[in-house]
């Protein structure tokens, strides 16, 4: 079995392999002449801060993180409060979306020396350069839900029905 090296991903990951990767006819926008090139935004990225911007934008496109962001918008809440108005998300899922993301910069988290304990989570000023993308994305999402179940309804029943034993007599 062949071991590639990090070195060996970024080349192929910067040779076009990228997920959003297009074709563009050359001579559109481009000095040269002939067939179409594969230009990638990725392609424009600094080689040596691939993986950085992978990360940030894994970060920043989880589901939780979003969900987080979006919920401290209109300033700091304490962890019960998140808790309540993120439906769906685990004590421990919201406890490590909360420290990548004080680990990235984008959350504060203040304690506070009272009796009980209070703790406050609140967007970084980075952190809410995110909050037009995190609402843009949730607004796409509400305004699309309806058509996408639909979608996804049609595209299952015809895999059910793909997937159906041929009767032979």
């Amino acid at each position: 079995m062949e071991m590639r090296t990090k070195r060996d991903i970024h080349v192929r990951y910067r040779r076009g392999v990228c997920a959003m990767d297009e074709d563009i006819p050359q001579g559109a926008n481009t000095a040269q002449k002939g067939p179409s090139v594969r230009l990638s935004p990725c392609s424009t990225w600094p080689p040596d801060k691939v993986d950085i911007i992978r990360h940030i934008l894994e970060r920043a496109g989880d589901k939780w993180s979003v969900l987080v962001i979006a919920s401290l918008r209109d300033g700091p809440r304490r962890y019960t409060d998140l808790q309540r108005t993120i439906p769906g998300i685990s004590q421990r899922m919201l406890t490590l979306t909360l420290r990548q993301l004080r680990r990235d910069g984008l959350v504060t988290r203040t304690a506070y020396a009272e009796v009980p304990p209070r703790v406050e989570y609140a967007l970084t000023t980075l952190g809410a350069t995110l909050l037009g993308i995190v609402a843009s994305l949730a607004d796409w999402a509400v305004t699309h839900h309806a058509e996408i179940r639909e979608n996804q309804a049609r595209f299952d029943a015809s895999a059910v029905v793909a997937r159906r034993p041929v009767d032979r007599q």
